[in-house]
């Protein structure tokens, strides 16, 4: 295990390096000519955190102890459940309450279509999310915990990075047309809304990780966000009326942030009881 100060080096030299990459990514590109889509410069916005995450435990000290990589999945079955039922509880409970208020309409919706749609997204997102939770949960998490931070300020820094990564995607190399069927919104203001939301889901995954001590259940966790809570939006399963996206959209709304929030401090007191009252850091 390194020392805090090989950790703290670390982090910053990780951070640096994740917050920039895309936007060193989209220069390539305009250098190149490359103007959108799946460009040179999104693959390396894609792979250079696990690249500086695998350099960083490999040689400069911070080694391998803490990466979560084992599955332990005998002895947390529930939590497993939890990763696999968090989205989509959750957002049902937005879809009920979007028709109850009639904020949502339910005209293009197919049981078979959407079930099918995302069985046939699960094993690709699984795919893609194993490299993207090994950097985030599987490194940068269990290194920000081990400087013994307040809780709460784990979660700002943890999500903020996350967050702050996802810019160049939402202004470069995401398709207008894709964030076009998702919100009415400006690009730029579906940007800003994005930290925040990143920022509170960040809460739920910081605390499944300590509860299990591996990476696996947030694998998990996010494949299903993913493939059940993205096709809705992205293929037209649902209609949310402009006006009330701010309140219902289960995936910026305010609804949503309230009940994900919810769900991770409800996963921090159950981690409190069982370990006190600091920050667990177990080698996970």
């Amino acid at each position: 295990m390194s020392s805090p100060k090989t950790t703290l080096r670390n982090l910053i030299i990780f951070a640096v390096i994740v917050i920039f990459s895309g936007w060193i990514g989209h220069g390539l590109d305009l250098l190149a000519g490359n103007h959108s889509g799946e460009t040179p410069g999104m693959l390396l916005w894609l792979i250079l955190p696990l690249i500086t995450m695998l350099i960083l435990r490999t040689f400069a000290g911070d080694g391998w102890k803490d990466a979560g990589l084992k599955p332990k999945l005998k002895s947390n079955i529930r939590w497993y459940l939890i990763a696999l039922a968090a989205y989509p509880v959750i957002t049902l409970l937005i879809l009920l309450t979007g028709r109850l208020t009639g904020w949502i309409s339910f005209d293009n919706f197919s049981s078979t279509l959407f079930l099918n749609a995302f069985a046939i997204a699960l094993i690709p997102n699984f795919i893609k999310n194993i490299p993207e939770e090994f950097v985030w949960r599987g490194y940068l998490t269990p290194k920000v915990v081990y400087l013994k931070l307040n809780d709460f300020m784990v979660y700002l820094i943890v999500g903020s990075i996350w967050a702050l990564w996802h810019i160049p995607y939402y202004l470069f190399f995401l398709d207008d047309s894709t964030i076009q069927s998702v919100t009415s919104l400006h690009k730029l203001h579906f940007m800003l809304l994005s930290i925040p939301v990143m920022i509170v889901w960040t809460v739920a995954y910081v605390e499944l990780r300590l509860l299990t001590g591996s990476v696996w259940p947030l694998v998990v966790m996010h494949t299903i966000e993913d493939a059940f809570v993205n096709p809705l939006l992205l293929d037209g399963y649902i209609h949310i009326s402009a006006d009330k996206e701010l309140w219902i959209s289960p995936i910026y709304g305010c609804l949503s942030i309230l009940l994900y929030g919810l769900l991770g401090l409800g996963l921090r007191k159950i981690r409190k009881k069982k370990a006190g009252n600091t920050m667990m850091y177990h080698g996970c």
